[in-house]
């Protein structure tokens, strides 16, 4: 049996899924493969580079199955993955995603796809040490080719948002590698937390916007983004679509404190290539990689460009995927 789970990119909507907010994320085509076999005991290897300690991803998958009576069998799991490590492109929830299918399908057992994605954001949680929504789990499974997910992170309620013809997702990965379990993330959501209970509200989706709370002040202003974002790809507003995605990115700059001298110099590099429609950083930060919509006629050229102007850079061009599944032989 084999199982697929890909990689996302978030057009916008960054450090809101833990703060009940917003969210558009699309699955990419890089993905992670999990075969798996009969076996005397529970074994799993990997055949790609994954991440130092990237088993407690598994097994915190594992923990959280047994939990919910899932009667999974022993197997020898093997993992290959075209994700790159470290890039802000979630291989984690690749790694838990396409593990959670192989275990489930084993057990003959059957679980929604939001409850999938649940249990491997629980396991990233407790087994792994992230405090992460759910946003790279959701999209992982329910990924759409060609479009992006609107998902409100407090009510779970999703829908589809077609990308328009003639825009191609270009990542650009920075090279700087990040551990969010031992980065800055926890403390960002910890900050959020106390922000939200100093102005007296759940989370900072119900705060009002107030220049003393620079964290309540990116959650509140880019929850308003995402919605924006999706009218513009609607009405097909490329300057519009530029011009939410520059005001994401210097938010995360200045207000969130995320990203960082690399990050800040691809963004700006982008500015100088062909057929640029907008540019930021994506995923949690500290680090990774940008995303770029590009045209489409002018996506190889814009690759090409970017990569001189940034040496080192490891350019990807892509487009909006599928979500997980079971994999064709």
């Amino acid at each position: 049996m084999k199982f697929r789970a890909p990689g996302r990119v978030n057009l916008i909507g960054e450090h809101t899924d833990y703060n009940d907010g917003f969210v558009l994320p699309v699955a990419i085509e890089m993905q992670t493969i999990a075969t798996a076999t009969p076996a005397p005991a529970m074994q799993f290897t990997s055949t790609s580079n994954p991440p130092a300690g990237w088993e407690a991803y598994v097994l915190g998958v594992e923990k959280q199955l047994r939990r919910r009576a899932v009667p999974i069998p022993n197997l020898a799991i093997e993992f290959s993955s075209t994700l790159p490590l470290g890039a802000g492109l979630s291989s984690s929830a690749a790694f838990e995603v396409s593990a959670a299918l192989a275990f489930i399908a084993a057990a003959g057992f059957e679980l929604p796809a939001m409850e999938v994605a649940k249990l491997c954001q629980q396991a990233e949680i407790e087994t792994v040490g992230l405090g992460c929504g759910i946003m790279d789990q959701f999209i992982s499974l329910h990924g759409r080719a060609d479009h992006a997910i609107l998902l409100d992170c407090r009510s779970l309620a999703w829908r589809p948002v077609p990308i328009p013809e003639g825009i191609t997702l270009v990542i650009a990965d920075t090279g700087v590698k990040h551990a969010l379990a031992s980065s800055e993330y926890n403390t960002r959501r910890k900050e959020c937390e106390e922000a939200a209970a100093a102005l007296g509200v759940k989370s900072l989706r119900d705060a009002i916007q107030d220049g003393g709370y620079k964290r309540a002040r990116h959650i509140v202003s880019e929850n308003a983004r995402v919605l924006a974002f999706v009218e513009a790809l609607a009405a097909n507003d490329r300057k519009g679509l530029g011009e939410l995605m520059a005001a994401s990115h210097e938010s995360l700059r200045v207000d969130y404190e995320v990203s960082c001298p690399e990050l800040d110099a691809m963004v700006a590099a982008a500015q100088q290539c062909p057929g640029l429609i907008g540019a930021r950083m994506t995923g949690g930060g500290f680090g990774g990689s940008t995303i770029n919509l590009v045209e489409t006629g002018e996506a190889s050229a814009f690759a090409a460009k970017l990569a001189q102007l940034y040496p080192g850079a490891t350019i990807h061009i892509t487009r909006a995927a599928s979500g997980a599944g079971r994999q064709n032989p």
